[in-house]
């Protein structure tokens, strides 16, 4: 199994949920924009736990994600997600998946770019533009890679900043779940993945304090925080019978950092610990 497959919408959603935690209610009306907090995090990632038929023994890896942009031009997200397998018999994998999106400021255009690669060998790349029309038209996918193709998809369908910002506001109507139909571009751009959130209470200024010291991390200090987990399925899953193809858990703060990463797999799940994080100059805007 390739630990990158279809996890670029996942763990996107997750390192920008919190950057947008403080917007309030009109922050999605076009104009308003999304003041993300820039930042560059590295995560280490390491074996969980292992179920029945896994056939894993061990999974080591790093990833690093960085966000730039600001609400005028767009915001633009480098991820690189590393990780070394080793199975029951011995043998070792590398899996590497390396991707970059961009999307404006309101959710009407989204590019994506992305490559897979397995023991340094390109197993898959994709890339295309998708642009929402209107309420009648929904969304057009125009694909270049893997090949040259266009496909429709229908107008609810969340892009993943504009997910981001539905989740906030879910959070902050105290609700503590939110389902919506997510499209990032994974599995070749033809997937859009039927995801269920949970959001939990809020955690108080200064449990940041209680975790792992990071250095840069003591911004973190000052302000609140909230446990939230994601689960995808397959589109048209089967009703509350379905198992998530993954499920994605974190720690979410006010000014875009994520900690305490869990992805889990089914067969097995993996953790993320931040050990590094630097914040970039946020980037002058002049809102037209």
């Amino acid at each position: 199994m390739s630990l990158g497959h279809g996890l670029r919408a996942g763990i996107c959603a997750a390192l920008l949920w919190t950057a947008v935690a403080g917007l309030g209610h009109g922050a999605w009306a076009a104009g308003e924009g999304l003041p993300l907090a820039p930042h560059r995090a590295v995560y280490e990632l390491s074996l969980s736990a292992t179920r029945g038929g896994a056939g894993v023994t061990s999974v080591a890896g790093r990833m690093v994600y960085d966000l730039v942009g600001s609400p005028c031009d767009g915001y633009t997200q480098n991820m690189r997600f590393v990780t070394r397998m080793m199975s029951q018999s011995g043998t070792t994998s590398v899996s590497d998946l390396r991707s970059t999106t961009w999307e404006d400021a309101v959710g009407k255009q989204f590019r994506f770019d992305s490559s897979q690669y397995r023991d340094d060998k390109a197993t898959e790349a994709t890339a295309g533009d998708a642009s929402r029309l209107n309420a009648t038209e929904g969304i057009k996918v125009d694909l270049t890679k893997p090949s040259r193709r266009s496909l429709s998809l229908p107008a609810g369908v969340y892009f993943p900043v504009q997910h981001t910002i539905a989740l906030i506001r879910a959070a902050r109507d105290g609700k503590s779940s939110f389902r919506a139909d997510l499209y990032d571009g994974s599995e070749k751009g033809e997937k859009v993945y039927d995801t269920v959130s949970a959001v939990g209470r809020v955690h108080p200024p200064g449990s940041n304090r209680k975790l792992t010291s990071v250095r840069g991390a003591d911004r973190l200090d000052a302000i609140g925080a909230w446990p939230v987990s994601i689960a995808y399925f397959e589109p048209n899953a089967d009703g509350k019978d379905a198992l998530p193809v993954y499920e994605i858990s974190f720690l979410m703060y006010e000014n875009g950092v994520s900690r305490k990463l869990h992805i889990d797999y089914g067969e097995f799940a993996l953790n993320g610990q931040l050990t590094e994080i630097a914040f970039h100059e946020p980037p002058k805007c002049e809102q037209k």
